[in-house]
């Protein structure tokens, strides 16, 4: 037994219900001792049914999964499992951008207003013009969700969410919290927006302009939109605040960008590798993706963006926390929806990268995989 899980048994003695955690091999023995050990640390706090952790280091990668996908199902999540990345999703979104910008079809300062057609209005504020730029680094000044959203169901809670409703309510007269650029408000409605202007830019619907640029070149086979048929039975439950389980809906268009995204712990492995690669013909995509576009300094507000660290700069769908005591520069972003919280982060230039995701709402589960994820990169990356 290795000594991860001897720690995880003798912790629960009391509660030996634990099923042994799923550990796929790493040819990354410490990779994948640390992987393992911090996952369980972090299951043994996050009270969830079920907790993912996945570690890339100079290309090797490592995995384990703890406890049941669904309570009472008695299978533990395997690297295939799918579940929901909620606002991760925006990081997919900003290397659809990234992709963009690098071969010229869009500016990355272009007017959001040349992107969405002559039927839509997109007013100034402060003489502040709305940009692509804005959008990607939660610096738009519109509010967190679209509003005046009605007709939401239990089973269909997005379905107010329109591009119609967005259209009327970006037309209104001032539409924004403050000007455009010269602050940080994270913003849904935002991301749902730049979906769209990026849709429009490519010439096809957000979902197959994603597949054809980002998920098929990096061979994200678990990546959708969309569940397929059969994907239910090997997709993780969430669970509300209070233990209750929560139905899997339906994903619209609306919110692909934003937060629409199902994936696995081996499709994020591969994601976090390219993030992390050094090879060339991904070099010019990932200056842009990682670049600092919008820094801290002078911006007011800044809210709702310090959930996993302290925000120094805005990437291109991804929070960068500047380097503070043991821990490098790291980039990360986090995600929630229907029962489900997640969280990636990454020391681009330590070649370290750690996936992590719990299947019910908690604020403990939440703090609990934040900090193992964030040890653990500290842990691993050089020095």
């Amino acid at each position: 037994m290795t000594g991860h899980k001897r720690f995880l048994f003798s912790c629960l003695t009391a509660a030996c219900v634990l099923a042994a955690p799923h550990v796929a091999s790493a040819e990354d023995r410490l990779l994948e001792e640390a992987v393992g050990f911090a996952g369980g640390i972090a299951y043994l706090g996050s009270g969830a049914p079920s907790l993912v952790i996945a570690g890339v280091r100079n290309g090797e990668t490592a995995f384990a999964g703890f406890g049941e996908i669904r309570k009472g199902s008695g299978r533990t999540p395997d690297e295939h499992t799918l579940m929901r990345i909620a606002s991760i999703s925006k990081a997919f979104c900003g290397d659809l951008m990234g992709s963009m910008i690098v071969d010229g079809t869009i500016g990355v300062a272009d007017p959001l207003a040349k992107h969405l057609g002559q039927d839509w209005t997109v007013p100034e504020r402060g003489g502040r013009t709305l940009r692509l730029v804005d959008l990607v680094t939660q610096a738009s000044g519109l509010p967190r969700e679209v509003p005046n959203q009605t007709g939401g169901t239990t089973d269909d809670p997005f379905a107010g969410n329109t591009f119609e409703l967005s259209r009327a309510e970006l037309a209104k007269a001032d539409p924004y919290l403050f000007p455009p650029g010269t602050g940080v408000f994270y913003s849904n409605w935002g991301y749902d927006l730049l979906g769209l202007a990026l849709a429009n830019a490519g010439g096809k619907p957000y979902g197959d302009l994603l597949a054809e640029r980002v998920l098929t070149p990096l061979g994200l086979t678990d990546t959708r939109l969309k569940l397929a048929e059969g994907d239910a039975d090997r997709t993780m439950q969430g669970h509300f605040f209070d233990g209750a389980p929560m139905p899997l809906v339906r994903s619209p268009e609306t919110i692909g960008c934003a937060g629409g995204l199902y994936s696995s712990a081996a499709d994020m492995m591969k994601f976090m590798a390219w993030h992390l690669g050094k090879d060339a013909a991904g070099d010019a995509q990932r200056t842009i993706d990682h670049a600092g576009w919008l820094w801290r300094d002078g911006l007011s507000p800044v809210s709702g963006i310090d959930d996993a660290g302290p925000m120094g700069m805005m990437t291109l769908g991804w929070v960068g926390v500047l380097p503070a005591n043991d821990k490098p520069l790291m980039l990360n972003k986090t995600g929630g929806l229907q029962g489900q919280f997640s969280y990636v982060v990454m020391a681009p230039t330590r070649g370290v990268g750690v996936f992590v995701s719990i299947n019910q709402f908690s604020v403990a589960g939440f703090n609990a995989m934040v900090a193992a994820a964030n040890d653990l990169v500290a842990q691993l990356a050089p020095r």
